[in-house]
């Protein structure tokens, strides 16, 4: 039986060249399609001014929307809700797949409405949960106002983890079903463990190596690793960039900060990893939790959000309560660091099914899922 071919337009909050969980996720998602034989188009926000703006992706068009730069976010650009009848109408979707909606995928989402295309709403930020942490109370419940609305235009939701459906359906979102994240299991492998890199971060050889791997930005709670600093068994290395850089160099003394990282170096930086620990408690899912675990090294998270999906403590890592996380730290790497012999093996066999070709193809039905009751 043929398979039937889809027309499928991406609006995503997030796109190259600005690579988090959300353009991530969207490329894995367009590679998978043209593989396949389908079409696409992505509708973005615009590049920044000293970046060099994509055109196109696995063979699909971008089409770009005016940006403007919120502080807040991280001085990421946000796309500016322009109408996009007229850019759908042309490209004629089947199904309009909206990735982390809010600002942009709002007007996706209106677009969808007005033409009769079904939409399929993807959550992936916990924008509530940012306010939280940047100290903004009076826009909580204003940001679940607006990501109510926009998921209740949708066909459905996909969310990432137990975690997630519960928040939402407690705030009134319908129709939530679980999409997960898939993982690269041959970049990120226990096989690119690397003693010359190891040497280069600890030139004693003595030290374990805890890592982190992530945006440097206030959610993420990376200053919570401070606990750790001061230990003579222990080497903490940093890879990731972002807006509180200088500040954790401050706060970190004696860590190693690697900046950003991609391709084999990144999986070469988690396989030589003893610890993998992410400290931020807004994780819808934890893409980063699942890189380490492929690579087989066992993870420490938060017990909060997606994280408590992918850790079974005992077994691939830890938990710890977000109200003493940095406080409990020390003693849960302890911890898995005694039982690293059997968590790195245990780590690798949790996500060995949770390939991206496996999780695009479940993408799929959900797509042919919401054709046949459209």
């Amino acid at each position: 039986m043929t398979e039937q071919r889809l027309r499928i337009a991406v609006v995503a909050e997030s796109f190259l060249p600005n690579v988090n969980g959300v353009s991530n996720s969207v490329l894995r998602i367009l590679e998978h399609l043209a593989d396949h034989g389908h079409e696409a188009l992505v509708i973005a926000p615009g590049a920044r001014d000293f970046e060099e703006e994509v055109v196109s992706y696995a063979g699909f068009p971008v089409v770009r929307v005016p940006t403007v730069m919120v502080p807040l976010i991280n001085s990421l650009p946000v796309g500016v809700p322009v109408p996009l009848v007229r850019t759908l109408r042309d490209f004629r979707p089947d199904v309009v797949h909206l990735a982390s909606p809010y600002v942009l995928g709002a007007a996706g989402a209106s677009a969808a409405r007005r033409l009769g295309v079904p939409a399929l709403a993807v959550y992936q930020t916990d924008v509530a949960g940012f306010a939280l942490r940047y100290h903004l109370r009076l826009l909580i419940s204003a940001s679940w106002r607006v990501t109510r609305m926009i998921h209740n235009s949708c066909a459905c939701t996909l969310a990432p983890s137990t975690a997630a459906i519960a928040e939402l359906t407690g705030h009134g979102v319908r129709n939530v079903h679980r999409w997960a994240r898939g993982v690269d299991t041959v970049r990120f492998n226990p096989a690119h463990r690397s003693v010359e890199l190891r040497r280069s971060w600890d030139p004693t050889g003595k030290r374990r190596v805890v890592g982190y791997v992530g945006r440097l930005a206030a959610e993420k709670g990376v200053e919570r690793l401070a606990s750790l600093v001061g230990r003579d068994d222990l080497q903490l290395v940093i890879v990731g960039d972002g807006p509180e850089y200088s500040a954790l160099r401050d706060a970190l003394p004696g860590a190693v900060f690697t900046g950003a990282l991609g391709g084999e170096d990144l999986g070469r930086a988690y396989a030589s990893f003893d610890v993998f620990v992410h400290p931020g408690e807004f994780e819808t899912f934890c893409q980063t939790i699942q890189e380490a675990q492929a690579s087989g090294v066992p993870t420490i998270g938060p017990r909060a959000g997606g994280p408590v999906d992918l850790i079974t403590p005992g077994e691939n890592g830890d938990l710890l309560d977000v109200a003493t996380f940095s406080s409990d730290l020390p003693a849960a790497v302890d911890r898995v660091l005694a039982g690293r012999s059997t968590m790195q093996a245990t780590a690798r066999h949790s996500v060995e099914g949770r390939t991206w070709p496996v999780l695009c193809a479940e993408l799929m039905d959900h797509y042919r899922r919401i054709l046949r009751h459209a």
